[in-house]
């Protein structure tokens, strides 16, 4: 009974051993490089483990890229997996620029991955230019004429420049300064409308793709508009904001006028104030006498007569001598 025990135990370990053997080296992978004749053992694929590099990663685009009859080396797939790299999308952009005849090395495609582009949608942007397209960019000619503008621009990669190069949205921010630059140097929209395709020569002129990770092909005005009468707009802002500020100045003047009116005012009832002061003097001095007082009184009261008339009470000693005149 203890014989059957040990027996069953020993085999149980064997099996297990066996598993575990299975499960840490790659046999199945060892036997794919072997029938596609890659050279790579199994004491280096038992090594990717250890180093904790999955073998499946490394092993199927090595084989990938040896059938494609590219040069690379396990190290190189190794050293790009532990970087942090993809290693399959890298091996497929290397086959399809060999295809497509653009060189491209491992080391520059990897610099590429590494740098955080697309390195394989790099290379088909570089065998099939990509078509980007402006918003609509609003630019004033020197007449004061607004133009919407939308233009198309046809880029490619440049593999050269994708490290560390500008990417789309510089591109377009470019183009649409150019854009703007273009139509503010015209004299008329007019012409702008003729001739649209001289937006296009000139801003291309430009060299805009300079520091960028792409080559500008061609820039084709999709679309102009006419907008608004910018300067026309502007004018009447102007000519609103000297209507404020001439209305601030003339109640500017009108406050200084009336505050001048009030201050002489002031000072005739200062002056009138010191009239009966001297009258005073003028009595105690005998420099006037009772019946000249009394005649300046009369005077007074005359002049205020006088003026109670002049200021409507005429038409009231009309109708008053109308009444007392007796009836034939």
């Amino acid at each position: 009974m203890e014989s059957m025990v040990g027996v069953v135990i020993t085999v149980g370990i064997v099996f297990l051993l066996v598993v575990l053997f299975f499960v840490f080296v790659p046999v199945g992978l060892w036997v794919s490089c072997l029938a596609a004749n890659v050279k790579v053992s199994i004491f280096n694929m038992i090594g990717m483990r250890l180093r904790r590099v999955v073998p499946s990663a490394i092993v199927l685009p090595l084989i990938k890229a040896q059938k494609a009859g590219l040069k690379v080396t396990v190290n190189q797939l190794e050293a790009h997996y532990l970087a942090g790299g993809h290693v399959d999308k890298v091996i497929n952009a290397l086959i399809a620029a060999e295809r497509a005849g653009i060189e491209l090395y491992f080391e520059r495609a990897a610099a590429i991955d590494l740098a955080g582009r697309d390195v394989l949608d790099a290379v088909r942007m570089s065998v099939n230019p990509k078509v980007m397209e402006t918003p609509n960019i609003s630019a004033v000619a020197k007449d004061g004429i607004e133009l919407l503008v939308k233009a198309r621009v046809t880029v490619r990669a440049d593999l050269e420049r994708l490290v560390g190069g500008a990417g789309e949205a510089t591109v377009l921010a470019r183009v649409g300064e150019g854009i703007v630059t273009t139509v503010g140097s015209a004299e008329s929209h007019k012409g702008v409308l003729e001739n649209p395709d001289d937006i296009s020569k000139l801003v291309l002129s430009k060299g805009l793709d300079a520091g960028t990770a792409f080559e500008i092909l061609s820039i084709d005005i999709a679309d102009i508009d006419v907008g608004r009468n910018i300067g026309a707009q502007l004018q009447t802002l102007q000519a609103e904001a000297d209507k404020n500020i001439a209305q601030a100045r003339a109640e500017e003047r009108r406050a200084m006028a009336v505050a001048k009116e009030q201050e002489m005012r002031a000072y005739v009832v200062e002056a009138e104030a010191e009239v009966p002061k001297a009258m005073a003097q003028a009595l105690r001095e005998g420099h006037l006498g009772v019946m000249d007082y009394y005649r300046m009184q009369n005077v007074k009261a005359d002049t205020r007569m006088r003026e109670t008339l002049g200021e409507g009470g005429s038409v009231s000693v009309e109708l008053k001598a109308k009444e007392s005149e007796p009836e034939e």
